[in-house]
């Protein structure tokens, strides 16, 4: 039974990152119906710079602070200088431009900070805590609590705010809602700030437990992109279900199975989503998008 445990605590963890990086893919995609393989980049960003900025001799919330706010700039960059131009193309188009963007981002991080793998110190130390005979890291806490509290940030955001209302309105028609006074240049731009800023967000508080280095994104992407397409695309409470539900499934793989086989449980997932559930577990029945 403990060891179980402990495997819930292990999927619990790295779910919550894949959680964070699905949210992140899920504002994107509802505000412009691109899927942006950039995401996992943003995490790795949120990572890198925190530990560049505490190497430096800053605190690390003032470290954290300054990672998340770079990469919300970042993503701002993004949306205006490699979106913005291609808009009206098709989204294919659009999604490779996002593929590009990720490598470039990945190798201008190998240029500035080299090929290390970096760490730094966790929020509230690294004494476990034992539960049930398992142990789960201080860390862990902060990951998980993390993830839900974005869910519920985003939730009220996209259910209660006239802004969020005009998000969802802009992915669903854009000409409409420029006619009806939405300013969907600047909608686009929020959204891609605040996929960075999460994505960001989750790079900093898994990076304690499992570190960080220049090319760890495209990892994160592929599996939150797993969990947002057994949840939902679009669905802010199918992409926090997919994401814990995908790390579950990689712990006790890797757990009962092998642990060889773990990466590999996300692409079975995707594959199984797309032959027998294509709108996932909390998508609409029907939809248009592609």
């Amino acid at each position: 039974m403990s060891e179980l445990l402990q495997f819930l605590f292990s999927g619990l963890t790295v779910g919550a990152v894949y959680a964070l990086v699905a949210l992140g893919f899920t504002i994107i995609y509802n505000a412009s119906d691109v899927v942006n393989f950039a995401q996992g980049e943003f995490v790795m960003l949120g990572g890198m710079i925190t530990w560049f900025a505490h190497a430096q001799g800053l605190p690390l919330p003032l470290a954290a602070l300054i990672a998340i706010a770079v990469t919300a700039l970042l993503g701002v960059a993004m949306n205006k200088l490699m979106i913005e131009p291609a808009r009206g193309a098709p989204v294919v188009s659009l999604i490779i431009i996002t593929i590009g963007a990720s490598i470039f981002i990945q190798g201008g991080t190998q240029l500035i900070f080299g090929k290390e793998i970096h760490s730094f110190p966790a929020f509230s130390g690294d004494e476990p805590l034992r539960i049930g005979g398992a142990t789960i890291l201080p860390q862990s806490l902060w990951v998980i609590a993390g993830a839900l509290v974005v869910y519920v940030a985003l939730w009220l955001f996209f259910t209660r705010t006239l802004l969020g209302r005009a998000v969802l309105a802009t992915a669903n028609n854009r000409l409409a809602a420029q006619l009806v006074g939405i300013n969907t240049s600047f909608v686009m731009t929020l959204s891609f700030a605040l996929s960075a800023a999460i994505g960001a967000l989750g790079g900093m508080l898994a990076a304690p437990i499992t570190l960080t280095a220049y090319n760890v994104g495209i990892g994160f992407a592929l599996k939150g992109f797993a969990g947002a397409m057994l949840g939902g695309m679009g669905s802010p409470k199918g992409a926090l279900t997919g994401g814990f539900l995908i790390g579950l499934i990689e712990a006790l793989t890797a757990g009962y199975v092998s642990s060889q086989y773990k990466d590999a449980a996300a692409f079975v997932v995707i594959l199984l989503v797309l032959f027998f559930m294509p709108q996932g577990l909390f998508g609409r029945k029907s939809t248009d998008r592609v």
